[in-house]
């Protein structure tokens, strides 16, 4: 008997499977984010009734050092509360979430959130909305205005680090928020459709504008996204959930060499992916 058959029949007589489970397929190193059994049930009062709405149940996941993954998955699926959950913005209502070992009970420093709207101080210019983190981390005025400076060129804003946030559009918002999650260097980047609101010209640079970052910085990172050619484009995982209550129901890795160009759009196999990608999402819209 081969040691693959060993396997395969020790595997049955325990009565599991050595296949892993979508979220958590076979990697080399230990995770950097473990995400065990996930549950999330949202309580409402009407009236004297009080309604529960079940949002996760179930998720399991695992994330790995410098591992971009996309999650995509039907509107209402739980995507953004799950994230909300690893951000240690919101407890589940049962299950786990480890950063490093630790479990996550509150949000930290070692996670950085970039959400759909840019969420930028008005009253702030992009050069000071960009250096507010690490104000906050107390880190020294002249190396708080170099870092920021930095990122201010590195988003491609140089130019316009005097400018108020209603002085600019909306992918410059956004660009001024990615600066502002970047300079502070969180260990993990969680990402809430940070795009989904920029038209598509604009959110197609920006998409580009990211990758190239995270080639040069290869930061952990999870993003939530509606959009296949976008989670495609970005990820090395994307991970597909159920309508609700949600749970991962597919992952594929994504086999494209970095840097990534637009070109990459173009080929057959990425066109035969995003067609995987939405045979997966529509059995999971009707599961």
């Amino acid at each position: 008997m081969t040691g693959s058959a060993s396997n395969q029949e020790a595997g049955a007589l325990e009565g599991r499977s050595d296949t892993p489970p979508p979220g958590s397929a076979k990697r080399s190193a230990a995770p950097i984010l473990r995400i065990e059994a996930v549950s999330k049930t949202f309580e409402a009062r009407r009236g004297r009734k009080r309604q529960q709405t079940a949002a996760l149940h179930d998720v399991d996941l695992e994330i790995q050092e410098q591992e971009f993954c996309a999650i995509i998955g039907p509107s209402g699926c739980g995507k953004s509360t799950l994230l909300r959950i690893i951000d240690g913005l919101i407890a589940p209502t049962s299950g786990t979430v480890k950063l490093h070992g630790e479990p996550v009970t509150a949000p930290g420093r070692d996670r950085g959130m970039v959400f759909q709207h840019a969420h930028l101080l008005p009253w702030r210019t992009v050069q000071k909305n960009v250096e507010y983190g690490l104000e906050c981390l107390k880190v020294p005025a002249q190396e708080r205005r170099r870092r920021a400076s930095e990122y201010v060129e590195l988003v491609g804003l140089q130019g316009f680090e005097n400018h108020y946030p209603s002085q600019l559009s909306g992918g410059m918002q956004q660009r001024v928020s990615l600066a502002r999650v970047f300079v502070v260097e969180p260990q993990m980047l969680l990402l809430d459709e940070p795009f989904g609101a920029l038209d598509a010209q604009t959110r197609l640079s920006l998409q580009t504008e990211l990758e190239r970052m995270w080639t040069a910085d290869k930061k952990t990172t999870l993003l939530i996204t509606h959009d296949m050619e976008e989670a495609l484009f970005l990820a090395d995982r994307v991970v597909v959930m159920s309508a609700r209550p949600g749970r991962i129901s597919h992952a594929v890795d994504v086999p494209f060499d970095r840097p990534r160009t637009d070109a990459v759009r173009a080929e057959p196999e990425f066109a035969r992916m995003k067609l995987d990608l939405w045979d997966a999402l529509k059995k999971g819209m009707n599961e």
